[in-house]
């Protein structure tokens, strides 16, 4: 079957939160794992709105301290150690990946197409969950574990301070990834029949 390979990384794919920096994979092949995401994932009306910022080596031991001194504001002392583990084990990783969404693409949309005004928002986050799946998917094809994170808002204006960051630019999520170095525990599934329904009348 010609999807195999495809579906047994879809089948794999996992949250995975224990990272380390074994991996034989080269930074190069990750960007060009990454770029390819980027150009290929699919956008309504071919906006191509998404926007990466790929952070490795210092750059992304940089933004994970800086994460963990945001939130060292926020959270109080007494619950701040769970907090620090987990931004630590993120940290232990070989990079991050931030997605964002060009809301200038979106509004020139919204501009261009007065019809559909009220859909090109939604349009783009769907668009952005498709592209974090496939930036996902293909790093887990490729050896490696990642989760999908949420510190945004909290952490927008210090990342786009530090990178330079357009003011148009949306963040909508974080990616860290590396080495898997604790297997995830086995996932459980609902049944397939409620949430499933075929029709294929002759």
């Amino acid at each position: 079957m010609k999807n195999d390979c495809f579906l047994n990384a879809v089948k794999c794919r996992r949250s995975v939160y224990a990272l380390g920096k074994n991996v034989e994979i080269s930074q190069e092949q990750i960007c060009e794992m990454i770029s390819c995401s980027l150009k290929y994932a699919p956008t309504a009306f071919n906006s191509q709105s998404a926007r990466i910022v790929l952070l490795l080596g210092y750059d992304y031991v940089l933004f994970w301290n800086n994460v963990k001194q945001k939130l060292a504001e926020i959270v109080s002392s007494e619950k701040f150690a769970a907090t620090e583990a987990k931004i630590n084990s993120f940290a232990q990783g070989i990079g991050t990946v931030l997605f964002f969404e060009d809301e200038s693409v979106i509004h020139d949309l919204e501009q261009k197409y007065p019809l559909y005004k009220e859909n090109f928002y939604k349009w783009s986050l769907q668009s952005n969950g498709m592209l974090q799946y496939i930036v996902w998917t293909t790093l887990e094809e490729a050896g490696l574990g990642a989760s999908l994170q949420h510190y945004n808002p909290l952490i927008d204006e210090m990342v786009a301070q530090t990178w330079d960051i357009p003011s148009t630019w949306k963040l909508l999520a974080q990616m860290p990834f590396g080495s898997v170095e604790t297997v995830p525990e086995e996932k459980t599934f609902l049944p397939l029949a409620p949430r499933l329904k075929i029709y294929n009348k002759v």
